[in-house]
């Protein structure tokens, strides 16, 4: 397969997409567990502990999974899920006002888009440069 501007532009896209999800796990839940603990409880989350282990875990294997592009519909079904419940939870913006319900609904329009991303994923697939691809090129 010739290398194509494409080609390339979809592995960045896909670098750039889950940078995001992976740095939320690896920068900020893993190391301060306790602490997002103690505001998914203040926002009402069910189960908090066990609810952000299963949140990491969507986050990584989601990350990783649309990285390579190897089951990339499952990782963004994933990440999908993690967005629709973070943003619920999180960025509930009908229920602040003034300068915090903008702020909020920054982030649940940032989170609008990008499960607008995950959809493109689900549909489109990984793309060239990917587990998926060279596996259906190897059958």
């Amino acid at each position: 397969m010739p290398i194509q501007v494409k080609n390339i532009t979809n592995v960045v896209a896909r670098i750039m997409i889950t940078l995001i999800f992976f740095m939320s796990a690896v920068g900020n839940k893993i190391p301060k567990f306790s602490q997002v603990v103690q505001a998914m409880t203040a926002e009402g989350v069910p189960i908090p502990q066990f609810s952000l282990a299963g949140a990491i875990v969507f986050l990584l294997a989601g990350s990783v999974s649309i990285l390579v592009g190897y089951r990339t519909e499952i990782g963004a079904s994933l990440l999908l899920i993690f967005l629709i419940l973070a943003t619920f939870f999180f960025h509930d913006f009908w229920n602040f006002e003034g300068a915090d319900q903008q702020l909020q609904m920054i982030q649940f329009m940032k989170n609008l888009s990008l499960m607008g991303t995950m959809l493109f994923l689900i549909s489109s697939g990984s793309g060239a440069y990917s587990v998926d691809r060279m596996k259906q090129e190897s059958e």
